[in-house]
């Protein structure tokens, strides 16, 4: 199985895919005029302002929601895998598919906002790919087709965030604390499951207030620590900063035989910590309270840079700066190793968090560990967090209708109950992700992410219209003093059927949302 599983990830993790996501973000910038550079400091307003009602989060809510998911293992481990198979390179394309993902995180994001619907269990508001895939082109002769895309978005994304993604996450958590305390990974994973448990039962809004609380403290607590590491060793900075540009493109003679990986394992990390066109954003967006969506995708974009230029560039500092690191040439640590930085014990320590836990002990000798296994903790849980709500959603899609329909027999609606075994499910993969090997929880999740950027990336390149037409709206409301209000009738956009019976300016619907009372 775990041969089959590599082998599939390889054609998933095809140089095909890199390409896609790095084209698709050089075309997303242009068509957007650079909008990731342009409305940086409308971004910043936006996401501290905001409102909420009893159906959407605020924007600040559903950027946290957003960061939750980006902000994982993908910050930590995943940045000490890019740099130990692509060697320092990998960082520098690791930022640039988060510049250029910013505009792909802005157009789905978007999109997310325009096409989203209210729950028919708790009237909040849900949406995603799967929604404006069906739903954008549903007054087109190709309507039947790309329902089924939706369909099979929805079905890739219930599989990759309820059973494959978070047991990378888990995993991590455990080996941190393993490594750190002692921690059997049954324990760690027992201790997962009971707090996430607690979280997910409580809904969207339980999970956007957690987010709201966790995120921004766990993420700027991690970076100030880490950047004290980085400026400890601040003489390092010039030397490493140029050995991250020379490794990029092979000018660097002890990296240069790997600079495809540096390029390969830059964009495959990056993805997977900043997500932008993997098509989780658009969930988080979708749920926020705003006037006009292009203000949604704004927040999202700038989540891209908060992600990866802020967290992932302290942990690869850090690691560097530190000397903790190996390089390898190959696909796993068996390989030779090409390079490293002297910080590392001679005995064999496994890619991933030790890493930064060693970097980090350098400074702080016998804390780092601690450290790490603690913002790991935070880091892992929220994402799972996140991913479940995603699952959640795309589960929503796929019952449709019937989510309201009693089950005979059994005791509540059909979306409850399945709701409940999804639930369950990801329980299961946390549990079964901490006790797994490294090496198989993230061949999962890279075939989880693969599959759905596939899939989303097609998609958004084929129904990006309406982002722009919102955004050069936005950009026109705004140049005339006015706080945008969005109207698709008069924009032309079809299919919103959420805004058509939305007003705006009062914040609620021209017909009411029945009540849950």
């Amino acid at each position: 199985m775990s041969e089959f599983l590599d082998t599939l990830n390889g054609y998933i993790w095809s140089n095909a895919l890199i390409f896609l996501c790095l084209a698709a973000g050089v075309y997303f910038s242009f068509r957007s005029r650079f909008v990731q550079v342009r409305q940086i400091p409308e971004m910043v307003r936006l996401m501290v302002k905001g409102e909420k009602s009893p159906s959407g989060v605020s924007s600040f809510q559903a950027l946290t929601m957003s960061l939750a998911g980006r902000v994982g293992t993908g910050n930590i481990a995943g940045v000490a895998t890019a740099i130990a198979f692509g060697g320092p390179g990998a960082m520098f394309w690791m930022w640039t598919v988060a510049f250029l993902g910013a505009s792909t995180s802005f157009v789905e994001c978007t999109l997310g906002q325009i096409y989203k619907v209210r729950d028919r269990l708790t009237y909040e508001y849900r949406g995603g790919p799967a929604y404006y895939l069906s739903q954008a082109l549903a007054h087109t002769k190709a309507a039947p087709l790309f329902k089924i895309y939706g369909l099979i978005f929805a079905a890739v994304t219930v599989l990759a965030c309820g059973l494959l993604l978070p047991s990378v996450q888990s995993n991590s958590m455990a080996v941190a604390m393993h490594n750190a305390w002692g921690f059997s990974t049954w324990w760690a994973g027992v201790g997962t499951v009971i707090v996430l448990a607690f979280i997910i039962i409580g809904g969207v809004k339980r999970i956007a207030t957690f987010a709201s609380i966790v995120v921004p403290f766990m993420a700027v607590f991690y970076i100030v620590f880490a950047l004290i590491i980085v400026f400890t060793n601040a003489s390092e900075l010039p030397g490493l900063i140029q050995m991250v540009f020379a490794s990029a493109f092979g000018a660097d003679a002890a990296f240069g035989a790997i600079i495809g990986s540096a390029v390969m394992w830059g964009v495959k990390r990056g993805i997977y910590s900043n997500e932008a066109g993997q098509g989780t954003g658009p969930h988080a967006a979708a749920a926020a309270e705003v006037s006009h969506p292009a203000k949604q995708g704004l927040v999202q974009a700038f989540a891209v840079y908060v992600d990866t230029l802020f967290i992932c560039s302290a942990t690869g500092f850090l690691i560097l700066s530190t000397g903790a690191y190996r390089v390898f040439e190959g696909e796993s640590a068996s390989g030779r190793v090409i390079a490293e930085g002297g910080a590392l014990p001679s005995a064999v320590v496994e890619v991933g968090p030790a890493y930064a836990q060693i970097g980090f002990d350098t400074l702080w000798h016998g804390a780092g560990s601690s450290f790490i296994a603690i913002s790991l903790a935070f880091f892992c849980l929220t994402t799972i967090i996140a991913y479940y709500y995603m699952a959640e959603t795309n589960l929503r899609f796929l019952i449709g209708k019937a989510a309201t329909n009693t089950v005979p027999l059994i005791r509540g609606t059909v979306g409850s109950n399945l709701t409940m075994v999804l639930q369950a499910a990801i329980l299961i993969s946390v549990m079964s992700g901490a006790v797994s090997t490294a090496a198989e929880a993230w061949t999962l999740g890279d075939i989880g992410v693969g599959l759905m950027a596939w899939l989303n990336i097609i998609g958004i390149l084929i129904l990006q219209q309406p982002a722009y037409k919102a955004l050069r709206d936005f950009e026109k409301q705004k140049k005339a003093g006015l706080d945008p209000m969005f109207d698709p009738i008069a924009l032309g956009i079809r299919n919103a059927t959420f805004w058509e019976n939305y007003d705006p300016k009062t914040g609620k619907d021209k017909v009411p949302a029945p009540s849950l009372s």
